[in-house]
């Protein structure tokens, strides 16, 4: 077929003017035998080859544009489809109702409040030989987010410098001569330095090395004081106040009520929630354990204060929420328990003494945690595009059913997938193709079993 001079301009990329031979061309008139024979050479591949590739490129930034949609097939299958939209529905039910109804996900989140914690215990006791007050049992006094309250004390009185036979509880303490103990020699868990004499101990037959230590050693004048009897009526108040830097959210757990109120309320869920004063039996009983035997050995108790504040809401939404429980493993003996030592000094005709003081008590760690949450749209937008894709697992899912366990599958995968196939005109790079050729470019294939279908 005849090739028109805009055919030629189209694969050229040139000018719309058609050249000297194009007119001659154009006008019918075969050209002069003697230009047949003309001794020009021919133009190089690569040069007639660059409009083409021209031509290439420009059509594929013209492609980028193009929009693309995928191709939808209908499948007449219950049990497919059953399948299908319980997917959909099971995503669907996840995110409405976990993601944006309890998780909230639509809602920008901060965790962690910025918390202060003042704490302040009242009450006195009574053992066995004395009163004690809050200055007495309360360890640290300056009423921090971690004290103790001494609720058993083992006394060493009128300890003094000077040497003394070591206790017999530490390890190779005891010996039978002077031999067995080296002079100078000291133990990391003993009570002071060896001597280098073997003495008799203080009851017994049994002798032990003599120590220079505060004596006598704790071991043997030791005086067992019972601190809780009232101890369960002691009264803790803690003040806490958090703020969220991100939303400028600030409260505390203490409402402006008249000055006389605190002084006449405990904590109560219901009724006094916004009075932080708790008696120690309330607490211990809150953590399920049994306040004599939690008072006899120690134990570590944790008051958590949960300020989980959804901000869309007004301010009175927002309020603290108490729980407690026991932190420290009372099922392994090793690492029950809490106690500690410490000594007061003073000066006893004219020589330096101190009382020893072991105490068993019941430390209490306040623990201030939360979140808070406010509308936002960057994490709504982020959810819901999720939501959506996440709705084509259910396609995803229906397919891979499809296209291998049912019966007619290879049916479905030649209906699915189109095969194209490419033929190129051998002509080209002789010359501009033909219309027919350049149809003949991609032949689609037919899809087998169709008629199945």
């Amino acid at each position: 077929m005849p090739q028109t001079a805009q055919g030629a301009q189209a694969l050229g990329g040139g000018s719309c003017a058609p050249g000297p031979a194009e007119g001659e061309q154009g006008t019918g008139v075969p050209e002069p035998h003697f230009l047949m024979d003309s001794s020009e050479p021919a133009a190089p591949e690569k040069e007639r080859s660059a409009p083409h590739m021209a031509k290439t490129c420009w059509n594929v930034f013209w492609g980028f544009w193009d929009y693309e949609t995928p191709k939808v097939i209908v499948v007449k299958n219950r049990n497919l489809g059953f399948i299908y939209r319980t997917v959909q529905l099971l995503i669907l039910l996840y995110f409405v109702w976990y993601v944006f109804i309890i998780q909230k996900g639509y809602q920008d989140s901060e965790t962690g409040p910025e918390s202060s914690v003042i704490t302040k215990v009242k009450g006195i006791t009574k053992s066995q030989k004395k009163v004690w007050d809050v200055e007495e049992y309360v360890k640290p006094p300056e009423g921090g987010s971690v004290f103790s309250i001494i609720t058993r004390a083992e006394i060493t009185p009128f300890q003094t410098l000077g040497t003394c036979p070591e206790s017999i509880r530490i390890r190779n303490a005891t010996c039978f001569s002077d031999d067995d103990c080296i002079a100078g020699e000291m133990d990391m868990l003993g009570n002071g330095e060896k001597t280098g004499r073997c003495v008799p101990y203080y009851r017994g037959t049994k002798k032990t090395c003599e120590v220079s230590a505060w004596c006598p050693v704790e071991d043997e004048a030791v005086n067992s004081e019972f601190l809780g009897q009232m101890a369960p009526q002691f009264t803790i108040l803690i003040k806490n106040s958090i703020h969220y830097p991100k939303f400028q959210f600030s409260k505390g757990n203490i409402r402006d009520y008249d000055d006389g109120y605190l002084k006449h309320c405990t904590f109560n869920a219901d009724t006094d929630l916004y009075c932080p004063i708790f008696k120690l039996g309330f607490i211990v009983e809150q953590a399920g354990e049994n306040f004599t035997e939690l008072a006899h050995k120690g134990g570590v108790i944790g008051i958590i204060i949960n300020w989980n504040c959804d901000l869309d809401l007004s301010e009175s939404k927002c309020n603290p929420k108490y729980s407690f429980r026991r932190l420290d493993p009372k099922h392994i003996q090793a690492s029950s328990g809490y106690n500690y030592r410490f000594a007061k000094y003073y000066n006893h005709n004219g020589t330096d003494s101190r009382t020893l003081i072991k105490a068993y008590g019941i430390r209490i760690d306040v623990i201030v945690h939360g979140q808070a949450g406010k509308f936002s749209l960057i994490p709504t937008i982020i959810n819901l595009a999720t939501a959506l894709t996440s709705i084509g697992v259910g396609s995803f899912l229906c397919d891979w059913i499809l296209l291998t366990f049912m019966n007619k599958n290879k049916v479905y995968s030649h209906r699915k997938f189109d095969k194209m196939v490419d033929t190129q005109d051998p002509s080209e790079g002789q010359g501009p193709s033909s219309p027919q050729a350049s149809s003949q470019d991609s032949i689609p294939m037919e899809p087998k079993g169709l008629s199945q279908l």
